[in-house]
């Protein structure tokens, strides 16, 4: 083909594609023989080969969304995008950036994963839910079958609690779904839903929670309301230790930028100080950063707490949660 006709050949052909991305056997139908597509996949052509049959109208490396597009035509049956692809395109943020396209097929459909495009039949073939025109898994099976194929607990817990914390995700949903769905990989997303159970909201209290056992200081109570003798507020820490009177504190120094939540944070600081609590305050960049510190500070701190009389204060019964860290 002479060169002077590649710019009007590849209009045309971009508006039969979909965000560049068309089948071999489409370029064929539209007068483009196999050789030619053969040829301008290979190192110098124009265009490049993403998956078996897929060509892309383009030499640059494939975008998120074209990657999601080749790996939809690559599989041809009723197909949905499921995993971390679909977390993003539902606004999600936690956890790795994707590795690959995990696609849904029903099980009736013999398809093999091929380079980025991983295929899993599934006898529970849920209904498909849109988003910006791609079809995708519901919230809570795209979410799981994204932290399930993933080994560190820090993305996996990242990921649940941002669907949890965002309403994209209930956790009695999500608890169900491993349930009733394949085994494979539940453990890591099991013990985050455990947490998340106990009333852990973050990633920061998440760490906290470890840092706390790993001191091997007694069962704390979290988001404790406590109240002195005459039931007056004293304050809700992070982490309550009510055998010493100890409160730990997770402050953030973005929340300190704020003027009106810093007077906020030395009311509290004073209540505390004012009635003998003891109060250890993190900042959370140092529960990964240094733990051994932190847990070291921990200690010294119920140990002095130990040491004194316990304050005459208690806990309102307020539905805080005491868990086993």
């Amino acid at each position: 083909m002479e060169r002077g006709k590649w710019a009007r050949v590849e209009d045309q052909l971009w508006q039969h594609s979909r965000f560049g991305v068309i089948r071999a056997s489409e370029l064929e139908r539209l007068g483009v023989g196999q050789t030619t597509t053969y040829r301008q996949c290979q190192p110098g052509g124009r265009w490049r080969r993403l998956l078996p049959g897929i060509v892309l109208l383009d030499r640059a490396q494939p975008t998120a969304r074209q990657r999601i597009e080749a790996a939809l035509m690559f599989v041809r049956h009723d197909a949905l995008v499921t995993g971390l692809n679909a977390a993003r395109l539902y606004n999600l943020r936690a956890g790795p950036d994707p590795e690959f396209v995990h696609v849904l097929v029903p099980h009736k459909y013999r398809v093999l994963s091929s380079g980025f495009a991983v295929v899993e039949r599934t006898a529970f073939f849920p209904p498909a839910f849109f988003r910006d025109g791609v079809p995708l898994a519901p919230p809570t099976r795209a979410v799981l079958d994204g932290v399930r194929r993933l080994r560190d607990v820090g993305p996996v817990r990242a990921l649940l609690i941002e669907s949890v914390q965002s309403g994209l995700a209930d956790p009695i949903e999500l608890r169900r779904e491993l349930d009733t769905g394949t085994k494979r990989g539940t453990a890591l997303p099991r013990r985050v839903l455990n947490e998340v159970d106990l009333g852990v909201r973050s990633v920061a209290e998440a760490d906290a929670v470890e840092i706390w056992h790993q001191a091997g200081l007694p069962m704390p109570h979290r988001n404790a309301v406590i109240v002195d003798a005459e039931g007056r507020y004293v304050g809700m820490p992070d982490t309550w230790c009510d055998e010493v009177g100890l409160a730990w504190e997770i402050d953030s120094n973005e929340f300190h930028y704020s003027k009106g939540a810093y007077a906020k944070t030395l009311a509290r600081n004073s209540r505390y100080a004012a009635i003998g609590i003891s109060v250890v305050q993190t900042l959370p960049s140092r529960l990964r950063a240094e733990p051994e510190a932190v847990i070291a500070e921990l200690r010294a701190a119920y140990a002095v707490a130990l040491a004194r009389p316990r304050p005459p204060v208690h806990m309102k019964n307020s539905g805080a949660t005491s868990q086993r860290v």
